[in-house]
């Protein structure tokens, strides 16, 4: 995530030193961004207070399984997935308080216990009593986060990249303590080459970050209040030690990494298989960071040999 927002103000930055009125960006209208990005199987629920964009499909009496996307994502992130699982699987996904057509938390609060506290509301509503886990980067973060607060509710965890460990710049205990300026003009302007710009580093197979995808993202970051909700989630991001409470989890966990990771390097993986009891790992050849939408057979196969050795076993 933190590169992420440096790269946001520096490329913002250049923009506007040649500057003008078409870097302006209102919010959109709800309405109309339901009616295009929330088609059936589309739904929203409330949970915990927060009016929540999922979608739910697969046998209802088959095991669960719960989609987290990462910073700056939604739902859809998921959605070639979802015709490789949803025969077997119960699928679960959602668009995070303070992302996609979710939009602000009314809370304000988008802190980890936060997230957990939503995810399990969302399984209460949805009379989900235990779900396989899946979380992808800042996602992950969350995924192990739940797990360990909410141990009778995972049946098992997958870990796309995920994050945690501190890092350049990011120190545990501490948040932000304000902005950079530049940063600031996120609610104002998100010009849609600056989103590409950020987006680029995530993309490891030629092809795959297309022009319907970027207008997919670019729509989704201008749903009303959320550029606002992101730079909140930023301020009140404080990392915590992740090896005391990975040492807790005792599921069995699948480390998920794209191979050519630009975001996450797969090298990361060494420090969660020290710290994580029952840890197995699968790299993907040349694959990026979103092996969803860049690989989805292949990472998909990958999520059900694992999960599927657990249900049978």
């Amino acid at each position: 995530m933190g590169r992420i927002v440096t790269l946001i103000a520096v490329v913002l930055g250049i923009l506007l030193v040649g500057g003008g009125s078409w870097l302006y960006n209102p919010d959109l209208p709800r309405a109309a961004l339901e009616r295009r990005w929330a088609p059936p199987p589309s739904q929203f629920v409330e949970a915990a207070g927060v009016r929540l964009h999922i979608r739910d499909t697969g046998p209802r009496d088959g095991p669960a399984v719960l989609l987290i996307h990462g910073f700056g994502s939604s739902l859809h992130t998921w959605e070639a997935w979802m015709p490789l699982l949803e025969s077997r699987f119960r699928v679960v996904s959602l668009d995070l308080p303070g992302f996609g057509l979710t939009g602000p938390d009314p809370t304000g609060d988008y802190s980890d216990e936060r997230s957990v506290a939503v995810l399990a509301a969302l399984m209460d509503r949805l009379g989900i009593g235990k779900a396989a886990v899946v979380g992808s980067s800042m996602g992950g973060r969350i995924a192990w986060r739940f797990a360990a607060a909410e141990p009778t509710r995972v049946s098992k965890l997958v870990l796309m990249a995920p994050d945690g460990f501190a890092s350049l710049g990011r120190e545990y205990g501490r948040a932000p303590e304000r902005l950079p300026w530049l940063m600031r003009l996120l609610p104002y302007s998100a010009p849609k080459p600056l989103l590409r710009r950020t987006m680029q580093n995530a993309y490891a197979v030629p092809g795959v970050l297309t022009d319907a995808v970027v207008d997919r993202y670019h729509a989704m970051l201008l749903a009303p209040g959320v550029r606002r909700a992101i730079l909140d989630r930023v301020l009140q991001t404080r990392l915590v030690p992740p090896e005391p409470i990975l040492a807790t989890i005792r599921v069995p966990v699948l480390l998920l990494w794209g191979e050519r990771d630009g975001a996450v390097p797969a090298s990361h993986a060494a420090d969660y298989e020290r710290a994580l009891p029952d840890v197995r790992r699968v790299i993907l050849p040349g694959i990026g960071h979103v092996p969803m939408e860049e690989a989805p057979e292949v990472s998909a196969r990958a999520l059900r040999a694992f999960l599927e050795a657990e249900a049978d076993g």
